[in-house]
């Protein structure tokens, strides 16, 4: 058998081996295989063999918590010691601040005494003025115009605001649209003086504050005012007449009912008695206007 011929053997030689597929791309395989540049490798293998070396990690730890203890107690002792600096700057004025406090509160009532003593001086030559001038009817205007003392029966009407507003609920006293504050209003007050005026009362007070024919009743804020001067509840109406008759008089009147309707329907407080004798006192500062005829022209 004549066998078939073997082909010589095939060698291969280093050009032949199988390329990389990116062998074009050399540069950039470089990049991708050294990232990091071999200094920055040296520094960072020198630094990672030194920390081995070092201290252990527990004690590195606790001197940094030591370290910052220290710190802050640095800190709070530099702060110390500055507020302790300027502790008696703060400490002097703060007296002198209180000094001068007590200074004006002494000089606002040695004024206020003043005008008290002044108001009174005003009040007794008016009085004395209108017991001069008034001839036969000198008392009875004194009476009516508020000048003098009065003394007599009548009755004893007393207003509150409702409980409610004892607890928080209550509201400015200013005139305002009606609304359920439960608290008694200047223009409360104002019908009930002049509901008293019209059943019959010959003098007023409230509050131990004498009524005159000039007198006002307004509100500042929380307070009623009766001639610029602020009056708490409960509010106690003395009203000198006709005991019995006056508050039968008043209480059915339309003003006296307009009070039953705040009692019933807002908690408004009130209490009213017929006295035998009450004590007014005299208005504090009563204006006196004199009127002179006028002088007629000669006739010819």
């Amino acid at each position: 058998m004549c066998g078939m011929p073997q082909q010589p053997a095939v060698r291969r030689t280093p050009s032949s081996r199988p390329r990389r597929l990116d062998a074009s791309m050399s540069l950039l395989t470089n990049v991708m295989d050294h990232s990091l540049d071999e200094g920055y490798a040296e520094a960072a293998a020198r630094k990672k063999a030194q920390g081995q070396a070092g201290l252990p990690r527990t004690l590195r730890s606790k001197l940094g918590l030591a370290a910052g203890l220290v710190l802050a107690a640095l800190v709070v002792t530099v702060g110390a010691a500055q507020a302790r600096v300027a502790a008696p700057v703060v400490a002097k004025e703060r007296e002198e601040l209180i000094d001068r406090i007590d200074r004006e509160t002494s000089a606002a009532d040695k004024l206020e005494k003043n005008v008290d003593t002044l108001r009174d001086d005003v009040g007794a030559r008016q009085r004395e003025a209108l017991r001069r001038d008034g001839g036969p009817h000198a008392d009875l205007m004194g009476i009516l115009s508020g000048a003098t003392a009065v003394q007599g029966p009548g009755i004893k009407l007393t207003v509150d605001d409702a409980k409610s507003a004892d607890q928080g609920g209550g509201g400015p006293r200013e005139s305002a649209d009606f609304s359920d504050t439960g608290r008694l209003r200047d223009r409360d007050m104002q019908r009930v003086v002049n509901g008293l005026w019209q059943s019959g009362a010959e003098a007023i007070s409230i509050n131990g504050q004498r009524l005159t024919a000039l007198s006002a009743i307004r509100a500042a804020g929380d307070a009623i005012l009766v001639d610029n001067r602020p009056l708490v509840p409960p509010y106690t109406v003395l009203a000198v007449g006709d005991g019995q008759r006056l508050s039968t008089r008043f209480q059915n009147s339309a003003d006296g009912q307009y009070l039953h309707a705040l009692q019933e329907n807002f908690g408004i407080r009130t209490g009213i008695s017929a006295q035998d004798d009450l004590q007014l006192p005299a208005a504090p500062s009563v204006i006196v206007r004199t009127a002179e005829p006028k002088a007629e022209k000669g006739t010819s």
